[in-house]
């Protein structure tokens, strides 16, 4: 029984660890080929004073935006598997200075 407690308990640490969420490389993935050089009017990453009137917003409405499309921005970006909670995230990521 010890056995099979402690292997059950493994198993549950390896799942949470590949679905653990890298923001870092998700941003790479799906957010820098228009963020990193600010492009069609995307806020540049890691630039404050870009983020500043849009965090102004709230974070909802940025979720919002994200999910449904925003000028140049298709909807969900170009992350189609996050989730809300993951776009929170990438936000504060790339409004976050470096």
């Amino acid at each position: 029984m010890k056995k099979l407690t402690l292997l059950a308990a493994l198993t549950a640490t390896l799942s949470a660890n590949v679905q653990a969420f890298d923001v870092e490389s998700k941003y790479t993935q799906a957010c820098a080929a228009c963020h990193m050089m600010a492009v069609a009017g995307a806020p540049k990453a890691f630039d404050a004073e870009a983020w500043a009137p849009r965090l102004e917003k709230g974070m909802d409405t940025l979720v919002q935006s994200v999910t449904n499309g925003l000028n140049a921005m298709p909807p969900r970006g170009l992350c189609m598997d996050c989730t809300a909670d993951q776009y929170k995230a990438l936000i504060e990521y790339m409004s976050t200075p470096k």
